[in-house]
């Protein structure tokens, strides 16, 4: 079922792509996309504020820590919780840089479902050894 929404959805992406069908069109608006998700959380911590950062270096206390010790002192830097104007922003830009990912999928050949599927086999076999 899962599948079929994922081809279903890169196939309406292609159907609705117009203008932008170059792959220079699509990597530049995907690249715009991509600017434009940091802008919308950035503006929700200067013109909202409904969240903070607060960064400093990442603290590891050792270099012998376990896996589970090292996730425990990593921080997303991020306080408070996206309010229900700047989140709806945000997802907005978030489904736009989408858009232009599966477009990008769609000029090249390549099946989003099929990337999703490699990337979560990967996470499922390495797990924290990933290391991102």
């Amino acid at each position: 079922m899962k599948d079929i929404i994922f081809d279903d959805f890169q196939n309406s992406v292609d159907d609705s792509l117009l203008r932008h069908r170059s792959i220079l069109d699509i990597m530049s608006k995907y690249t715009e996309s991509t600017a434009r998700v940091n802008r919308a959380i950035t503006k929700a911590v200067t013109n909202c504020g409904c969240i903070k950062i607060n960064a400093d270096k990442q603290n590891l206390l050792n270099d012998n820590m376990s896996m589970d010790e090292l996730n425990n002192c990593l921080q997303s830097h991020i306080s408070g919780k996206l309010c229900d104007n700047c989140r709806e922003i945000i997802e907005k830009e978030m489904g736009n840089n989408l858009f232009y990912l599966t477009s990008l999928c769609n000029a090249l050949g390549v099946n989003l479902y099929d990337i999703l599927l490699n990337e979560y086999d990967k996470i499922n076999t390495l797990g924290k050894f990933t290391m991102r």
